[in-house]
């Protein structure tokens, strides 16, 4: 039987940790159901009972940044007794189905990303209605309320992006391009606008994400059209990889710098061709709102004390990049 869903007073956790990257994906395609959790057929670490969760995100094929979040939830899972039900799909209306499903199966709990909260939102307020505890992560920080989820795991995408435009400053940059890999997609565009805010000599450049080669042109060509580039600013781990690819191309002397983590843009940092990565610790994103559901479940505890619970930004560059390398290897950072 499910614990009624109670606020505890006083519950505020305090997890922001510190200036650092989000999120989001890129690369089209369609549906994809995931294998279950590792925790899914095998005995968890606690003797509480097994509940089903399911978390539901707008990952598309290829994306290396889910790997994160999935290892986080997946570990959440197998240490909590949780039978954890993956399900992603890039488009919004897609998702939104993969929403009502969950409802229909009557699972005991849901995470979803809000990266389109006008077509997602209202199957996510169905799921509330049918009183299953919801939290939303990644993605949504100024939609999750509107729409009923009790908690909120991510980075605030204007503060990460104005600390981006803060140190391109501080840099010396002169002029930057932003690159958005998937149209709509609120967070990606919120990052852009947050780094224009504080250098306000940034311009964005839409790319198709689906398609490596068409963006490693595109960025390429900007790159040739306006040799005043002095910096390109990428929204995920492996469009840093390509526009690495796309300087080189253009014979431009353009810096890299990124938003998010992967091994190779950990290596690249190290090796000093990418000079910064704005983290938002996605491992950590799925971790807690796998956690933070089975505590809701199990005890009625909210986090967040009514504020959401952040996990970035924090930059990582070569003065801690020797730290992080492992953990980026590793898949938990």
């Amino acid at each position: 039987m499910k614990i009624k869903r109670r606020r505890l007073a006083g519950l505020a956790v305090g997890m922001t940790l510190a200036l650092g990257l989000t999120a989001c994906s890129s690369s089209g395609g369609a549906q994809e159901e995931a294998p279950a959790a590792s925790g899914e057929g095998a005995g968890g670490s606690v003797d509480t009972e097994r509940y089903t969760i399911a978390m539901i995100t707008h990952e598309a094929p290829g994306d290396t940044f889910w790997d994160k979040i999935r290892a986080g939830a997946e570990d959440a899972a197998q240490a909590l007794n949780i039978e954890l039900n993956y399900s992603n799909n890039p488009e919004a209306p897609e998702m939104a189905t993969l929403v009502q499903n969950a409802v229909d199966q009557g699972v005991d709990g849901m995470a979803v990303t809000l990266a389109y909260p006008d077509a997602v939102g209202p199957a996510l307020e169905g799921a509330v209605s049918a009183d299953i505890p919801v939290v939303a992560f990644n993605s949504g920080l100024d939609a999750y309320e509107q729409y009923g989820a009790q908690m909120y795991f991510g980075s605030d995408e204007t503060v990460a992006g104005n600390a981006v435009g803060d140190r391109l400053t501080e840099a010396g940059a002169e002029k930057a391009i932003c690159v958005i890999q998937e149209q709509g997609q609120v967070a990606l565009e919120t990052r852009c606008a947050g780094v224009a805010e504080t250098f306000p000599n940034t311009e964005n450049l839409q790319v198709e994400g689906t398609d490596s080669a068409s963006v490693r042109q595109t960025i390429g060509a900007k790159l040739q059209q306006d040799p005043s580039v002095t910096h390109v600013v990428t929204l995920g781990a492996p469009f840093a990889m390509i526009a690495l690819d796309s300087v080189a191309d253009a014979g431009s002397e353009a810096e890299v710098v990124t938003f998010d983590l992967n091994a190779d843009a950990a290596q690249a940092i190290a090796d000093g061709t990418i000079a910064f990565s704005v983290d938002q610790q996605p491992y950590v994103q799925g971790f807690m709102a796998v956690q933070s559901l089975w505590l809701n479940l199990t005890n009625g505890n909210d986090l967040g004390g009514g504020g959401p619970v952040l996990t970035g930004p924090s930059f990582v560059d070569e003065a801690n990049i020797e730290q992080i390398l492992p953990y980026a290897q590793n898949n938990t950072r």
